[in-house]
């Protein structure tokens, strides 16, 4: 059984944000959501490996706002977000993961991402409420 690496560096990143929005797009629930929303994947892609590598190795290469931008794409569709929704990506995600690597690099964005989709649920709903 061959071993997997562990996240190492923003190649790495970029791999996995590929894989797991190729899964994303195609997804039943999760893309209808994403497609409508995205317009320009290639550049979401280096979007979301710039925020992975924020998170994961402390390179100052995101400066966007994730909560306004998920409460933005609750907006754009009509406010149908939901946990299960979180969930379902979250599940993709951790799946993607596993695919590519181990370690524990691996495990902390698994664990961030965990941690980040409840805030951002809560922050959409409290969006919604102060609408």
């Amino acid at each position: 059984m061959q071993l997997k690496n562990d996240i190492r560096n923003r190649e790495d990143i970029h791999k996995l944000v590929r894989r797991f929005y190729k899964k994303v797009r195609g997804h039943v629930t999760l893309g209808p959501i994403f497609n409508k929303v995205i317009t320009d994947w290639e550049h979401h892609f280096e979007i979301l490996t710039n925020f992975w590598e924020t998170q994961l190795f402390l390179q100052r290469k995101y400066d966007g706002n994730p909560v306004k931008a998920h409460q933005e794409v609750d907006d754009k569709v009509n406010q149908s977000v939901t946990s299960e929704h979180f969930g379902q990506w979250l599940n993709l995600w951790f799946a993607t993961i596993d695919e590519l690597y181990e370690g524990e690099t691996a495990w902390i964005a698994k664990n961030r991402a965990q941690k980040m989709s409840t805030m951002l649920f809560l922050k959409i709903f409290e969006h919604r409420q102060n609408k």
